[in-house]
């Protein structure tokens, strides 16, 4: 993976521990020259990475619509800013520049991200491999929930295991690096095909 996509809030939360596993991932990321592309701001969880892998020589690349420039106070010291016109248009060009996604602690962005990216894989729209850093447990509730869609017939198994879950920023890296997208069924292909065929 040369760049990956990660979503994290824009505050900072209440224990260290966040911020220290942030730290930790971009830290990891410049040593490996992984670039990071991630939503651009300059403060919270999204502060705390871009500053890491700036201060250790590595690429960061913000995507930011033009809508939240002054609300999420964009960063001016990255490798470079790009501005969409809407948050729609973000998330088509994070797509664009990466090879993997991973979601640390965050809020209502965060896992809108990250269950939209789930959900381009589930159709096969996307095939990059999408991994949670689970600091401190932060993700639990959010897992157990999908044990629940599965068990009521509402998620596939096949389609949960996509998402590639560990506490340890090396571990999770290396699952991403080692990650093959399930296959999809004649129905997904169909419904890709059609999808595809009327762009």
């Amino acid at each position: 993976m040369k760049r990956i996509a990660v979503f994290c809030g824009s505050s900072i939360g209440h224990n260290t521990i966040y911020a220290n596993e942030a730290k930790k991932l971009g830290f990891h990321m410049s040593k490996n020259n992984i670039g990071l592309v991630y939503g651009g701001g300059k403060i919270g969880m999204m502060g705390v990475i871009a500053d890491t892998i700036m201060e250790n020589k590595g690429e960061v690349i913000g995507v930011i619509p033009h809508l939240l420039r002054h609300e999420e106070v964009a960063h001016a010291s990255i490798t470079k800013m790009i501005f969409t016109k809407k948050m729609s248009k973000r998330k088509v060009k994070i797509s664009q520049l990466v090879d993997g996604y991973i979601a640390l602690a965050g809020g209502f962005g965060t896992l809108d991200e990250i269950f939209e990216v789930l959900t381009l894989g589930q159709l096969g729209i996307e095939n990059k491999p999408i991994g949670i850093l689970n600091t401190n447990g932060y993700f639990d509730h959010t897992l157990q929930q999908l044990d629940v869609m599965v068990k009521e017939g509402f998620l596939k198994q096949a389609n949960k295991n996509m998402l590639l879950v560990s506490d340890h920023v090396e571990e999770l890296i290396q699952l991403m690096d080692n990650y093959t997208a399930p296959k999809m069924t004649k129905v997904i292909n169909k419904v890709v095909k059609a999808k595809n065929s009327s762009k």
